[in-house]
């Protein structure tokens, strides 16, 4: 009897146990067991079959690519998710600084002068920096354009070379 062993994935924990018993399987060096396909003595598989078993190997091999990059993703996703919950948290920090930084300026301040000109000129610096921000933030977002322009020129490339590939 002839044998021509197939790559399958993985044993999933159902199947460990039965796989590890088997004797005529073997790992290749992803660790993989390959199991061998039973072919009648002197009779060469078609290529029907052939056809067959590379096209379940190719989708079993999507499938567990597709599984992969799902994990991976997933993984990345999850440290994503910390580090911006971290900034979150330091947005919040950075903001109490600036509300209590500016009371204390308000109390320094009150200790010249009457409460209400403290709180006036501390509120005057605030709109002082916050106008210069937006006019600085107006002025970058002019320049920003959101046509992806070396997109559309290989897009445009392709659709040339697709009318005349020989060129």
């Amino acid at each position: 009897m002839a044998t021509i062993y197939t790559d399958q994935a993985p044993p999933t924990a159902k199947r460990r146990k039965d796989t590890e018993r088997r004797t005529e399987g073997r790992r290749t060096d992803t660790g993989r067991i390959v199991e061998p396909a039973a072919v009648q003595p002197g009779e060469e598989p078609s290529v029907g079959e052939l056809v067959g078993e590379i096209s379940k190997d190719l989708s079993l091999l999507v499938r567990e690519e597709i599984e992969l990059a799902k994990a991976e993703i997933k993984e990345e996703t999850t440290k994503a998710g910390k580090a911006a919950g971290m900034f979150a948290g330091a947005g919040y920090a950075g903001h109490l600084v600036l509300l209590l930084g500016s009371l204390t300026a308000v109390f320094a301040l009150a200790n010249l002068m009457d409460w209400a000109w403290a709180a006036l000129i501390v509120t005057a610096v605030w709109a002082v920096v916050g106008a210069v921000l937006f006019v600085r933030g107006r002025k970058q977002m002019r320049h920003v354009n959101l046509k992806p322009e070396q997109t559309l020129e290989t897009l445009k490339e392709d659709a040339r070379w697709a009318r005349n590939p020989t060129s």
